[in-house]
């Protein structure tokens, strides 16, 4: 069994943590601030619990998910495992990732799926482990990552690969961006009332500083509009919103994209 802390750092960055139940040997994905990662460790060992951190998972190439590889590696006498996609120049990566494929974790029992998800960026990848989805700036709760290099073909692409895994499947997507997300998915899909009851929920957790991640992909399949394009409230919201008819179902990703990119 899989066991995954919350580290948060920045602003609205999470970093995860994570090792099996049984072992104190861990990993992080996607450390921006290694900093963060440290003060955790230290509070654990302080507390006990002490886990020694062996290897670094990174999805994407942007320097709040890069940014803390060096320290870390430095702190732990360059004995860390780094790994990443090798379609993205990122420095520090010992372990290049060139496809989608099988990968296998030192103290970790499952294999890790590797996900080619590119959009975002056009080499990002995301990491499944047991029931547990890293899946960077792809896929949010509420929401999806911008489309900063990829077509959104590729995104909506990446994004179906995703919500094809099994529902019960804990996304730990890397930022802080429910509320906000769910206040576009209201705009756009109103009369969901799946919709409607999770955004009362975040709202009443938001309010109180609780995370909102992870979701879940049987969540996200129910109220998150860019796994929606299909339904038709969307497509008349987005007919409204551009005065289109009958878009498609990737026309109606592509304008949600940019209505998202200006809302």
């Amino acid at each position: 069994m899989l066991s995954v802390i919350t580290i948060p750092a920045f602003n609205d960055n999470y970093i995860w943590l994570f090792h099996q139940a049984d072992s104190n040997k861990a990993y992080v994905v996607d450390p921006g601030c290694a900093k963060s990662v440290l003060s955790y460790l230290q509070g654990a060992e302080t507390q006990g619990n002490k886990l020694d951190l062996v290897g670094i998972l990174i999805t994407h190439h942007h320097a709040d998910h890069t940014g803390g590889i060096a320290e870390l590696q430095k702190a732990y006498q360059n004995q860390l495992n780094v790994y990443g996609p090798s379609k993205e120049n990122i420095d520090g990566l010992t372990e290049l990732i060139d496809h989608q494929q099988s990968l296998l974790l030192p103290f970790i029992t499952n294999p890790v799926n590797v996900i080619e998800v590119p959009g975002h960026t056009l080499g990002h990848i995301a990491y499944s482990i047991e029931d547990a989805l890293f899946c960077g700036d792809t896929l949010f709760s509420g929401g999806c990552g911008r489309l900063f290099e990829g077509s959104p073909e590729q995104m909506s692409a990446s994004l179906s690969k995703l919500s094809s895994l099994d529902k019960d499947t804990k996304v730990y997507c890397a930022h802080e961006y429910t509320q906000a997300n769910l206040a576009f998915a209201m705009a756009v899909e109103p009369n969901n009332p799946q919709l409607q009851q999770y955004n009362q929920s975040v709202l009443d957790a938001r309010m109180n500083n609780i995370s909102t991640i992870p979701t879940t992909i049987a969540t996200e399949l129910a109220i998150n509009p860019f796994l929606r394009s299909h339904c038709t409230e969307i497509k008349q919201s987005i007919s409204q919103q551009f005065n289109v008819n009958n878009p498609t179902d990737i026309q109606t990703f592509t304008l949600l994209r940019q209505w998202k990119n200006n809302f």
